[in-house]
């Protein structure tokens, strides 16, 4: 199979493994990705369900939000996309989501503490909030960029979240990781809120996850 139809396919079934997970609802969130030697990259189209969508659905956009492949409108978050993957090379993929957790936590504009073990696998430190900026602007686009930094996840305030990865798996992992750390948050704050792991040990825990965690690439 053509590697770009393969990654059209692909886009697909995330959506509809996002939308059956419950960390997006109807038609929300948006799922862009590229291949290493692509000049620009796919996204998902505004306002259609994944559960119908087709290969031609999905449209390619450049770095600058202008189509170059389909005929579809494409996501109105595409400039998000599009400023994270122009300045971000390690990335292949970008998903947003609106899951229960991680929203709630990002509308109170409450970063979620390195308190867990994988959310230093995940980020490295604290996963940030983003300032609200309306959905779709170019403002928001920025936000996002810039309190995303190097990091693998941000939450956007009164909105949601976007996790980065190298492919669409990780990407998709890291969202679901934001939603687990931002249940467990929330939950944690009941009885007393949630204690950071200390600053000394972090480091070293980001080494271990860094080297001997997993399977070599």
């Amino acid at each position: 199979m053509d590697r770009r139809l393969a990654l059209k396919k692909q886009i697909i079934e995330v959506g509809i493994q996002l939308l059956r997970n419950g960390l997006v609802a109807g038609t929300g969130g948006n799922i862009s990705a590229r291949l290493p030697d692509m000049e620009y990259f796919y996204i998902t189209p505004s306002g259609m369900a994944y559960e119908s969508l087709q290969p031609d659905d999905i449209v390619g956009i450049d770095y600058n939000g202008d189509l170059v492949e389909g005929t579809r409108k494409p996501s109105i978050e595409c400039m998000m996309h599009a400023s994270i993957l122009r300045a971000r090379p390690d990335v292949g993929a970008v998903v947003h989501t609106h899951s229960l957790y991680a929203t709630a936590v990002a509308s109170a504009h409450l970063p979620i503490p390195a308190f867990l073990e994988t959310v230093i696998a995940t980020n490295k430190s604290e996963i940030k909030v983003a300032e609200y900026a309306p959905a779709g602007s170019q403002e928001l686009a920025e936000n996002a960029l810039r309190t995303l930094g190097e990091d693998s996840a941000v939450l956007l305030a009164n909105h949601g979240v976007v996790g980065v990865g190298r492919d669409l798996a990780q990407a998709v992992r890291v969202c679901e990781t934001v939603e687990k750390a931002a249940m467990v948050f929330l939950m944690s704050r009941i009885v007393g809120g949630p204690i950071p792991i200390p600053t000394e040990l972090i480091a070293r825990q980001v080494e271990f996850f860094k080297t001997r965690y997993g399977q070599k690439q």
